[in-house]
């Protein structure tokens, strides 16, 4: 079990460094995603909206999960936000303006499915942004649940930040160059204003996944969620000798399996943590 979890921490960076030497292209959808004539089915009416974190983008960040949730009959759509177009490296730009750019991609998806409401899956930045979006942009009334894996959501230090930068091979003053890596540090005006008030806004389902050995989002409980309507989630109260860190999550089986079972509405302790997907 512990190997296998290294190898999950491996792979997730190493997902990451190809797509930063270009072997992945940004404007790629990950296999699964984007059918736009998928019709959403009794069993799962909702459509599910994949968003990336900083210093990502769609095709590497859903690389894994995106044909799983496809293969459990689920509609996947992802998009590419916070950053120039077809750019490798995505989700750098000022959160107001992604928020903006998510709630124009999930009113395409409701037109095209012609359902009222998404469900949203969303790593790192991607998990905390559309909180801005259900609070301040309408999405409240459009959103069913968001799943946030590894969260931003009372931000984190900015030795977090350069330690995300160092494992994607970034250097330079990260701040300078990536308005949202600044709003994502604990204290932030922005982080002020999404979070007074409460947490959660009524009517939207909320779940928090993240990791013991976070790295990035410093400390890891800072990820969770107060309010009603919500369900935070450690990975190593139910497989404790799991070791994803925040990278290494999007291709971990245990957290895929979380997933799934968040989307379901079938929440349980119990995950086969050699099998989570048998």
């Amino acid at each position: 079990m512990r190997f296998r979890a290294v190898l999950s921490v491996l792979a997730g960076a190493a997902l990451i460094t190809s797509a930063l030497t270009g072997t992945a292209r940004a404007e790629t959808s990950p296999q699964g995603a984007n059918d736009w004539t998928c019709t959403p089915s009794a069993a799962h009416p909702r459509p599910l909206v994949l968003v990336h974190g900083t210093f990502e983008n769609m095709a590497i960040n859903w690389l894994k999960i995106s044909p799983v949730l496809k293969r459990a009959g689920y509609c996947v759509y992802a998009l590419n936000y916070g950053g120039t177009q077809d750019a490798l490296i995505q989700g750098t730009a000022d959160i107001a303006r992604s928020a903006e750019q998510l709630s124009a991609f999930v009113d395409r998806v409701l037109a095209a499915t012609h359902v009222p409401e998404v469900d949203l899956v969303g790593h790192s930045q991607g998990g905390m942004m559309p909180r801005y979006y259900l609070k301040f942009l309408g999405g409240a009334a459009k959103v069913r649940k968001l799943v946030g894996i590894v969260p931003s959501n009372h931000g984190t230090t900015l030795s977090g930040l350069v330690v995300l930068g160092n494992l994607l091979g970034l250097t330079g003053p990260i701040t300078d160059a990536c308005p949202a890596c600044g709003q994502q540090i604990a204290g932030s005006a922005f982080l002020a204003n999404l979070n007074a008030g409460g947490d959660t806004v009524p009517g939207v389902e909320y779940a928090v996944i993240t990791t013991r050995y976070d790295e990035v989002v410093t400390p890891y409980t800072s990820a969770y969620l107060s309010g009603p309507g919500v369900r935070n989630r450690l990975i190593q109260d139910a497989c404790p000798f799991d070791l994803s860190a925040h990278v290494g999550v999007i291709v971990d089986p245990v957290v895929q399996r979380m997933v799934l079972d968040e989307l379901d509405g079938a929440f349980s302790h119990r995950i086969n943590c050699l099998n989570p997907l048998g």
